[in-house]
């Protein structure tokens, strides 16, 4: 039986009568409609209204970090392309950057976008290209000192055409790949989207060079039908 992400059962006639139906206006494509009719639907969508995330994609860092423990008390954390922010606010909880947990470290949690983005308690947003010349340095600056995890939920905005976009956003990845190197302790971790296919495989050898443990996963809250999946680089060498 196929489960909501809080485990209820939703298959069979109940999950049919709560089928949200939305029909075409006129004005609007039939694949902005659908994508409409998804969302209304989407149980992490729902799931993020009623717990106050930005978006469903913070479920996705949750389920990653749930599988490799990255963003621990402590942890010196930056987002790169943090809009709408739903990654940073898990990142907040936890690595205690509010300090609610007692007793143990309080982290610091640094997200950079090319927009503005809505501010967020515990976390230090600023607007900036991470791609420009001595974007790196400045980060340092902000963090006081190099990060423990570079973070990146980024993609390039679609073309429609499959391959072009998985070019396009191999070559997002690499380039915060770069970034990361530059900013990030030894031992530090490095986690960003990818879409499957078969360019990545020179980003999977760099991060192999680089790291000791690369790891893939496609998170549960990631949907189905999409070819995103997820690399987590651990044990940077410095």
């Amino acid at each position: 039986m196929a489960k909501t992400p809080s485990g209820k059962n939703t298959s069979g006639r109940g999950q049919r009568d709560l089928t949200v139906k939305v029909k075409t206006a006129r004005g609007r494509k039939l694949s902005s409609t659908r994508w409409l009719q998804r969302q209304l639907n989407d149980p992490y969508v729902k799931r993020a209204q009623a717990e106050g995330y930005r978006g469903r994609a913070a479920f996705k860092i949750m389920e990653l970090d749930d599988k490799f423990r990255f963003l621990v008390p402590g942890a010196r954390v930056v987002d790169l392309g943090c809009a709408p922010g739903g990654w940073c606010q898990v990142a907040v909880k936890r690595v205690n950057a509010l300090g609610e947990k007692p007793g143990k470290k309080v982290g610091t949690i640094l997200g950079v976008d090319l927009q503005e983005v809505e501010p967020i308690a515990g976390c230090e947003i600023h607007q900036l290209d991470f791609m420009e010349d001595d974007a790196d340095e400045v980060v340092k600056g902000w963090l006081g000192g190099k990060a423990d995890v570079v973070m990146s939920d980024m993609a390039a905005s679609s073309s429609g055409h499959k391959q072009t976009d998985h070019l396009r956003i191999i070559s997002l990845c690499e380039a915060a790949a770069y970034f990361a190197f530059d900013v990030l302790e030894e031992g530090g971790t490095f986690v960003a989207k990818v879409l499957a296919g078969g360019a990545e495989g020179e980003l999977q050898k760099l991060l192999k060079q680089k790291f000791t443990k690369v790891m893939n996963m496609k998170p549960p809250s990631s949907r189905s039908d999409s070819s995103e999946k997820f690399v987590v680089a651990m044990g940077f060498r410095g």
